[in-house]
């Protein structure tokens, strides 16, 4: 594990915009293609924008990128809450990823349940029976929550399932997410953190005692990749270890 304290939001962006050019090109050069999970909420938006633009976007092989989601609202795709939504307007759009490799946590016509078994078969068809990423974003919330791993909720127990959703009831809706299985699986894992509200979580999540069912980033523990925590000063104000 990596903890890279930075300045600010913008250090971190470009951290981890130099991490996915690396390893886009790695991948690219190694197998002939790149495989990724993007992270949804308000802290890649720049790292989206920045990726879409010079001197980053030529340095990409669009072409070859699987693009994945690491989790999902229940949400169609023109809702302002969708994560896929965000991406598409930030990134997807500007950049010539084909179309049938995008694949968005959202189906018109199948429950939660039925598209998390779909989207577990289209993992497979892409990633292999290893499911291994060559790259996921991660964020963490203000409680210790990653993806859509919430403090005590059954997800966290989950050991075989690739994929899961369910019905989250303190936001009333339902979530679909990748699980800890294969998110552990990632050749590199990599969390964007910023703010003085994270503080208090980031500090339990890196020093704490281990509690993953309260602080769910905790089971985030590659088995053979890299990982890395990309956050500013103002998240990292409570480290002690650094």
């Amino acid at each position: 594990m990596e903890i890279k304290v930075l300045k600010d939001l913008g250090e971190i962006n470009r951290t981890a915009a130099d991490i996915f050019v690396e390893e886009a090109s790695k991948a690219v050069r190694e197998k002939g293609k790149f495989t990724l999970a993007l992270t949804g909420g308000s802290s890649p938006v720049e790292l989206h924008k920045m990726l879409a633009q010079e001197p980053y976007s030529s340095q990409v092989d669009w072409g070859k990128c699987f693009v994945f989601w690491g989790d999902e609202r229940w949400v169609p795709l023109d809702d302002e809450r969708s994560n896929a939504r965000m991406a598409f307007e930030t990134l997807l759009n500007s950049v010539p990823v084909p179309k049938e490799q995008i694949f968005p946590m959202w189906s018109e016509d199948k429950s939660p349940e039925e598209y998390a078994a779909e989207y577990e078969k289209q993992l497979k068809l892409v990633l292999g029976e290893e499911g291994v990423f060559d790259l996921i974003f991660l964020g963490m919330g203000d409680d210790g929550h990653t993806a859509s791993l919430f403090p005590h909720t059954e997800v966290l127990n989950e050991e075989a399932a690739w994929v899961k959703a369910y019905y989250l009831d303190p936001q009333q809706m339902y979530r679909i997410t990748l699980t800890a299985p294969i998110i552990n699986r990632a050749k590199n894992i990599v969390f964007l953190v910023n703010g003085e509200k994270k503080a208090p979580a980031l500090r339990e999540v890196l020093e704490g005692k281990r509690n993953p069912k309260q602080y769910p980033a905790q089971v985030i523990s590659p088995a053979y990749g890299r990982l890395f925590w990309l956050v500013d000063k103002a998240a990292a104000s409570e480290l002690t270890n650094i």
